[in-house]
């Protein structure tokens, strides 16, 4: 895992900024960094060191005839089997990136469809000037790119681009609407104008003549073209489902340095160790434990531990470290985000034991319907006479449940209610915001400007397969392209890459995504927690485990806000409400409302609030 960054451009003296570039990216590459240039282009790279810790990983690396030149962040989990197809190219390290070079020298484009893995990278074909940019199919790593009349950046952070001195920070106005209402900015979007972040599953191409427009080599909603699938029975489901969860497994444990596992207990990541010991691997796993009851996992992650003779280390935090640790974490931050302190914590425990690489149970939720909205939109697909009520009759059934239940789940069960046609796609985008439109006009000085999520729900009723596929599958679509890839992906690349610690995420593999989207409703209900995973694993898992209320990585936020980091929340809400594009006073007096003790004003929101005010004044310092 490592950092890439890279600049195109006709003015000699723009290419310098390569290196105040590579330096903004250290953390993420503590072993070896280098550079590459000639007339119009160079590139940038930090290396953190997981297979072939040998010199021979170098990179920027050439091509063995020196044509190409490769930049790359990830791990190409199949490399091993693609270089046997390779016989003919001369390698010189054992390095899954020179794989991937030698066989986009000898494929082309088209290598895309043979990579399995977790990657970014830029090649760059000297005889042609052809610069190529690359995102994997699920957006496990970020890459962001900034185009300015002749002059291309791009890097696998934002400070990074912003370090290079060639791009004034300006904050979206769309970047900031769409966070407000989802808690971070959807591709190609960023919080910052004239910044873009390529789409999962996308690459680019920028010519002597001219820049491209990313363009799609994978998409999951593709699948749908499949379905509906020949008629399998539950056990073929099942089976399918644990042989091809176990090969991502398998693939994904290759590594020349020590590794391990996130281990919460609960049902993914005891998934993961489990299928990790079955691969004859001894393990090293994590858990974070509170004396506090109400957050305390370890019983049930102790479970698993002994059953699995895993290495376990607790890592024993009380809620008060988190906010002593807070600064630097939000320092770390390389995109405003809510959530990631968590996973800076975690991240530096399991660095701090020796550990560079760890397996973690993110996705589970999203292919396997582990989150309420799944069993939400189906009921609502089941509401017939709900939705073939007239509209007029759904506005008034919505004022009465706002009436009822004050607060956010009312009020977006009445905008739901309210919608011109109501289905679980059409609801799908309000399910997920955290600040409705009426919330945003109270914030904003001017008009909100469109849903992007809206927008590219509506877009996907017009994709080749979308519709085709199972609904349960198309709410999975939702959830892994907005929340897991925009939130949870994202916090856990900056948070963790903060550290130097790479992560991998096994249920991400596309294979596996390819055929769980392809499972009919009927096997995939959730009529027990994520039922079809529990099931393809046998009596591998405790039941204590596959029937254990789920409990989220929840810290007490609220009553921080009140005492501890009341000045910080104030200063920095301050700092936000300042900026001409909100009402005066509209953040501030959420602010009071909270401090009074309004339930509608909940410590999440406020605090992603803080958090983007935070954000802003650090990157206008």
């Amino acid at each position: 895992m490592c950092g890439i960054a890279g600049i195109r451009s006709p003015t000699p003296s723009d290419l310098v900024a390569i290196h105040p570039m590579t330096a903004a990216l250290a953390h993420r590459g503590p072993d070896d960094e280098g550079v590459w240039s000639q007339p119009g282009i160079a590139l940038g790279h930090r290396r953190l060191s997981i297979i072939d810790l040998s010199a021979a990983g170098h990179q920027p690396m050439l091509s063995a005839d020196g044509r190409y030149v490769l930049v790359y962040n990830g791990e190409l989990y199949n490399f091993r089997e693609l270089r046997a197809e390779l016989p003919a190219y001369p390698f010189r390290s054992r390095t899954d990136s020179e794989v991937v070079l030698a066989a986009l020298t000898h494929w082309g484009i088209d290598a895309l469809q043979r990579f399995n893995g977790m990657y970014a990278f830029a090649l760059y074909d000297t005889l042609e000037q052809r610069l190529l940019l690359v995102r994997d199919r699920l957006g496990i790593k970020p890459l962001y790119y900034r185009l300015d009349g002749d002059r291309l950046l791009f890097a696998s952070e934002l400070r990074a681009i912003v370090a290079s001195g060639l791009a004034t920070p300006a904050f979206s106005r769309a970047g900031i609407h769409d966070y407000l209402r989802y808690q971070t900015v959807h591709a190609p979007s960023t919080v910052l104008e004239g910044v873009h972040l390529l789409p999962a599953g996308h690459f680019m191409v920028s010519e002597r003549t001219g820049v491209g427009h990313p363009a799609p080599y994978w998409s999951a909603a593709k699948v749908g073209l499949n379905c509906p699938v020949p008629m399998r029975t539950r056990s073929e489901w099942k089976k399918n489902v644990h042989d091809t969860l176990l090969g991502a497994v398998q693939k994904q444990l290759v590594s020349d340095v020590p590794f391990g596992a996130f281990l919460s207990g609960g049902i993914d990541s005891s998934t993961l160790v489990a299928l990790m010991s079955q691969c004859g691997q001894q393990v090293n796993t994590f858990t974070v434990t509170f004396a506090e009851q109400d957050y305390d996992e370890a019983r049930y992650a102790h479970l698993v531990a002994n059953k699995f003779g895993t290495r376990h280390t607790d890592i024993h935090l009380h809620p008060d470290d988190f906010l002593h640790a807070l600064p630097e974490a939000l320092a770390d931050m390389d995109h405003p985000s809510g959530d990631g302190p968590n996973t800076w914590v975690v991240a530096r425990a399991t660095k701090q034991a020796g550990i560079d690489m760890a397996l973690s149970g993110l996705g589970g939720d999203e292919l396997f319907a582990g989150y309420p909205i799944f069993t939400r939109s189906a009921r609502l697909e089941r509401l017939r006479v709900l939705r073939h009520l007239p509209r007029g009759v759904r506005l008034q059934i919505g004022r009465l449940v706002r009436k009822m239940r004050p607060g956010m789940a009312g009020a977006k069960m009445a905008d739901i209610l309210s919608l011109p046609v109501l289905t679980a796609r059409s609801a799908y985008p309000l399910n997920r915001q955290m600040f409705l439109d009426a919330q945003l006009r109270e914030l904003l000085a001017d008009e909100p400007l469109p849903n992007q999520v809206e927008r590219w729900m509506q877009g996907l009723q017009v994709s080749p397969g979308f519709t085709q596929l199972p609904l349960l599958s198309q709410i999975s679509m939702a959830e892994t392209e907005t929340y897991l890839q925009h939130i949870l992906l994202r916090d856990t690349d900056q948070m963790a890459m903060a550290h130097a610690l790479e992560v991998r995420v096994p249920f991400m593999d596309h294979e596996l995504v390819e055929l769980v989207m392809q499972i009919p409703d009927a096997e995939k209900y959730p009529h027990t927690p994520k039922q079809l995973l529990v099931e393809s694993l046998g009596d591998l898992l405790p039941p204590e485990i596959t029937h254990r209320p789920k409990m989220g990585f929840v810290l007490p936020y609220e009553l921080w806000m009140r005492r501890e980091l009341r000045d910080f929340c104030t200063e920095n809400l301050h700092y936000l409400g300042e900026m001409p594009m909100f009402r005066p006073g509209s953040v501030q007096k959420r602010m009071q409302r909270f401090l009074a003790g309004d339930p509608a004003t909940s410590a999440s929101r406020l605090w992603a609030l803080t958090v983007l005010g935070f954000w802003m004044r650090k990157i206008s310092a």
